[in-house]
């Protein structure tokens, strides 16, 4: 009988913390340069455009389209392990920046179709995830 192995759990780093904690309140928080205002997802220290590492965070609605996605086939660490195969989404946001996430469609994703964002409730922080729209 195999043992069931825990997910990984995320430990976030000073400058990511912001957008866990707001995924923990159901908010898709992408950060947005105080110097010249480029939104950048994923979180990093300096802003592509200006090099500032002033940065605010705004919320945005997790809305955009298919860009590209992935099945995995392989477990890249044992607590997945159970769930394969699943699919992964790389998603072309409304405000111009990409995410991944899991694919919570019946259906096999086509490339350019709407999606929403979803939250799937976990601990200690929910997983981004996306969804027909």
């Amino acid at each position: 009988m195999s043992e069931l192995v825990p997910k990984p759990v995320p430990v976030p780093s000073a400058v990511a913390l912001p957008y866990w904690e707001g995924l923990q309140r159901g908010e898709f928080c992408v950060q947005r340069c105080a110097a010249c205002g480029t939104l950048r997802h994923y979180p990093r220290l300096l802003c592509r455009e200006c090099f500032s590492d002033a940065v605010d965070w705004q919320a945005i609605s997790g809305e955009g389209h298919i860009h590209s996605y992935t099945v995995a086939h392989y477990a890249y660490h044992p607590g997945f392990a159970a769930e394969l195969p699943y699919t992964l989404v790389t998603i072309e946001l409304t405000v111009g920046l990409r995410a991944l996430g899991r694919w919570l469609g019946a259906e096999v994703p086509q490339i350019g179709a709407p999606v929403r964002m979803v939250l799937v409730p976990g601990e200690p922080y929910p997983t981004l995830s996306f969804a027909p729209a």
